[in-house]
């Protein structure tokens, strides 16, 4: 956004206004910010800058109120021009450390991440899972659990870990059996991406007759059909969400509280928008207010960021708020969040 009509002292006025109205949620007055920051200037020259700022639309008079509160365009100067993002202190960044390296799996260190996320910045946070554009499948394993029941092991690329009991017709199952399955399965899936991993296991059902054994075509396919349904599980993008309680402040969202609540039930909306964010190859971005209008969530603002995990492609962590949020504590949480989750990733 250009800033050519708009002076120094005029943006340090805007994030003064920025700064108090997200304090106080109160309408920001000439005389209040002379009274709290250092402009060294009277109260009829910061009401000067304050006219040119609503002039550019970048704040306005809410009702008859006397102060100023940002716009939707304000807040975006502001977030473009923040000089610098305050850095997390050195305790926060322990306890991300921490929290995030005592993680058993990844349902484990993305359930910590995302309940973190929420905790650091009181927002809804929201990570998405690894995209599954180019995982595979690393390892198959199946285990005779008793007579009837084989348990189907499935581990992804990305770490991810599904376990699934097959449950078979009257049957008395041996080791030799299931493991000469098994290692017909990995044979065709293990190495091969999630999708041709599907059509593969697909094929082998339909084609049962020609190669399994006479009698236990029924059998192998009840354990196909549970393989199938693990790997066409994880085929999908999730998301996995904390602080959703951060909502209960009516006066944040007011009328727009309903599509919130539908966007994050619905997911999907929410999966399109933070993809787009992390399309745009900045470390950190923002959508704010009415840029989230084509999502129907025109009353927020989302900041997300991007993780690595296995060498898939990016996928999307951040929180989702009122568009009165503290821009520059969030971006530094969503910020440091997302180094530390890749380097977690990375190391296993």
């Amino acid at each position: 956004m250009s800033t050519d009509r708009v002076s120094e002292r005029g943006l340090e006025v805007l994030r003064a206004i920025v700064s108090d109205y997200v304090a106080s949620n109160e309408p920001v007055g000439s005389k209040a910010i002379v009274e709290r920051h250092r402009f060294g200037v009277s109260a009829a020259t910061i009401r000067n800058d304050m006219s040119l700022l609503e002039e550019e639309e970048l704040i306005v008079a809410p009702h008859t109120s006397s102060g100023r509160v940002p716009t939707d365009k304000g807040y975006r100067l502001y977030v473009d021009t923040l000089a610098r993002v305050r850095p997390l202190s050195s305790a926060q960044r322990v306890a991300i450390e921490r929290f995030l390296g005592e993680s058993a799996d990844l349902d484990d260190v993305l359930a910590r991440t995302v309940r973190l996320l929420a905790q650091l910045t009181n927002q809804v946070a929201v990570v998405q899972y690894p995209s599954l554009a180019r995982t595979q499948v690393r390892h198959i394993e199946l285990v005779a659990v008793g007579e009837d029941r084989v348990l189907c092991v499935l581990i992804l690329g990305t770490g991810v870990v599904e376990q699934q009991v097959a449950s078979l017709p009257a049957a008395r199952v041996t080791e030799a059996w299931v493991h000469g399955l098994r290692d017909r399965l990995a044979v065709d899936v293990v190495g091969a991406g999630l999708e041709d991993a599907v059509s593969r296991v697909q094929h082998l059902k339909d084609t049962l007759d020609e190669w399994a054994a006479a009698g236990e075509t029924a059998l192998v396919g009840r354990v196909l059909d549970v393989v199938l349904s693990q790997l066409q599980a994880n085929r999908s993008e999730r998301i996995t969400i904390a602080g959703t309680a951060n909502l209960s402040r009516p006066m944040d969202f007011a009328s727009s509280l309903p599509a919130v609540l539908e966007a994050i039930e619905e997911q999907v909306t929410i999966l399109r928008l933070f993809g787009e964010l992390t399309r745009d190859g900045r470390e950190v971005s923002a959508s704010i207010g009415r840029e989230n209008e084509p999502y129907g969530i025109s009353g927020t603002s989302v900041i997300a960021s991007s993780y690595e995990s296995g060498g898939s492609a990016p996928s999307g962590l951040g929180v989702l708020g009122p568009t009165r949020m503290d821009y520059a504590s969030n971006i530094a949480a969503v910020r440091a969040v997302a180094r530390y989750l890749s380097g977690v990733l990375g190391e296993e």
